[in-house]
């Protein structure tokens, strides 16, 4: 399967501190992809620059081919990849179905009128199940359906690659589990996902491939089970056993 995004190399410095370091990795084409780490590790810096977000110090970025090192974040959409944010930026003053207009009409879709915005826009809150809450505001909902609309939005400007920094923190198991769901729903649309996230069991429900970073490098790579069982990885996450 052919790889959707290549990272080589990825560095970081921020006034001499190297916040990420050396940092490769690739996603295939159609996969779902997982970054972890304790907090501090690095990985929404790795995450901001890929999404344009924060310049790379070294390393290049390459996306279906082409490297896109160092491209505006308000040109991403047009490439086809979208992100959602860890804290959660709904449009407070504009209803749901207004939030997710506003991702159709700057999406790779080619809307002609407002009409046909709307139309599309409501799809893809029927696809995420929330069409009964599109006259509401963002405000009047419970966090999970702020992060659904998060991800609705980013749906809304039909993305190839879907980047995903920890929608699933706060979630009671029956909200991830219905999250799982949507997630695994979006990939089937043949949409690749790189997500972030610290839930384990989502983390091993979703990913063919994971990458563990710690102190701004990476340090595992391989399927949920093999990093799982990597002592090194347990250790960093458990604590190394007195002696």
């Amino acid at each position: 399967m052919a790889n959707i995004l290549e990272i080589q190399n990825l560095s970081k410095n921020f006034q001499g501190l190297k916040a990420v370091s050396n940092v490769s990795f690739t996603v295939s084409e159609n996969s779902i992809t997982g970054i972890i780490g304790s907090n501090g590790a690095g990985k929404t810096t790795v995450f901001n620059m890929i999404s344009g977000v924060l310049l790379p110090s070294e390393g290049t970025i390459t996306y279906c081919g082409n490297d896109i090192t160092g491209t505006k974040a308000h040109k991403y959409s047009g490439l086809g990849i979208a992100r959602t944010f860890q804290i959660m930026k709904p449009l407070r003053n504009m209803t749901v179905l207004e939030n997710v207009l506003s991702g159709a009409m700057f999406g790779r879709k080619k809307i002609s009128n407002t009409k046909e915005a709307r139309e599309y826009a409501a799809e893809i809150l029927k696809f995420t199940d929330l069409y009964d809450k599109k006259d509401m505001y963002p405000k009047e909902m419970g966090t999970p359906f702020k992060k659904r609309l998060e991800v609705a939005r980013a749906l809304a400007t039909d993305p190839k690659l879907l980047l995903l920094d920890e929608v699933m923190a706060g979630l009671n198991p029956t909200e991830t589990d219905e999250a799982i769901e949507l997630f695994l729903k979006i990939n089937n649309e043949g949409i690749t996902i790189l997500l972030i996230e610290h839930v384990m069991r989502a983390v091993a429900n979703l990913c063919e491939k994971v990458v563990v970073m710690h102190h701004g490098e990476k340090v595992s790579e391989g399927t949920p089970s093999e990093v799982m069982n990597d002592p090194y990885v347990i250790e960093i996450y458990l604590g190394k056993e007195e002696q």
